[in-house]
């Protein structure tokens, strides 16, 4: 098959206009990739050379991110989902792999629970059933609405990345600040509600895709334990780690790459 690329298109959910982009053969198997908060679809770049040459790779800028739109209010996973399932029917897909990490991750979670008829492959990186304390949410969509994303960025990409990553790579780091710095406020913060709420814990049993789950061995956002949480309650799931923090894709994109490649293409579930 030789790799196509569709141009970046949009959609309506909810009257909410979703960018979205489609890469790889028309004919080859789908595969749905989601954004982390405060970052966009490029924060796929590193796969997708990989990706377009095996999968019809559609990739969206997740509401209140990027190029879509952000509407002011607070989000909720499920309208997340929704989008997700929304973007997956502008594309003319009705089954499709999906990888999502962090933010992603739990709309993929919310996903198996709740659209398995949809999904062929699920693949949570770098994410949590439950992020606590809520307050330490509520304190940050405060200060996001009252000071802008400038208030929070270099706190975040701290976290994000191992010292050793931010200071070897200072161009992979920059590209990722520009994506925070360029969230709508409105959309970071209302993004920031929907994972508050999250709780996934008592429904994880029911996922009954195949599933991968990846954690980052140095990820102080959703650290291994987390992610371990979530393999042990999803009948069948196999579990990765990468020496990484919180955005592995970027950080071990060699290894991420392989190891999700390995999953998606594998006849059976380890």
């Amino acid at each position: 098959m030789n790799a196509t690329t569709t141009a970046a298109d949009a959609l309506t959910s909810d009257g909410c206009r979703l960018r979205y982009q489609i890469d790889g053969p028309a004919d080859a198997p789908p595969l749905l990739l989601s954004n982390s908060l405060g970052t966009t679809l490029a924060m796929w770049d590193d796969q997708m050379p990989a990706l377009r040459e095996r999968f019809r790779v559609v990739r969206y800028d997740s509401r209140g991110h990027g190029d879509s739109d952000a509407p002011s209010g607070e989000y909720t996973i499920d309208r997340l989902a929704a989008d997700a399932l929304a973007v997956l029917d502008a594309a003319g897909i009705e089954r499709s792999s999906y990888c999502g990490l962090s933010l992603g991750g739990m709309v993929g979670q919310t996903l198996g629970t709740k659209a398995p008829a949809r999904l062929e492959r699920l693949v949570i990186a770098n994410s949590a059933p439950i992020m606590e304390p809520k307050e330490s949410w509520d304190a940050r969509i405060a200060t996001v609405l009252e000071h802008g994303m400038g208030a929070v960025v270099d706190t975040v990409l701290a976290r994000w990345f191992t010292t050793d990553f931010r200071e070897r790579n200072p161009a992979a780091v920059a590209r990722v600040r520009t994506m925070l710095e360029e969230t709508p406020p409105a959309g970071y913060a209302g993004c920031c509600a929907a994972i508050r709420e999250l709780d996934t814990r008592g429904a994880l049993g029911e996922i009954s895709s195949p599933t991968l789950v990846i954690v980052g061995e140095r990820d102080p956002s959703t650290p291994p334990a987390a992610g371990e949480s979530i393999a042990v309650k999803i009948p069948g799931a196999r579990l990765a780690r990468l020496d990484s923090a919180h955005l592995s894709n970027i950080e071990r994109p060699a290894e991420f790459t392989a190891v999700l490649l390995d999953f998606l293409l594998a006849r059976t579930t380890a």
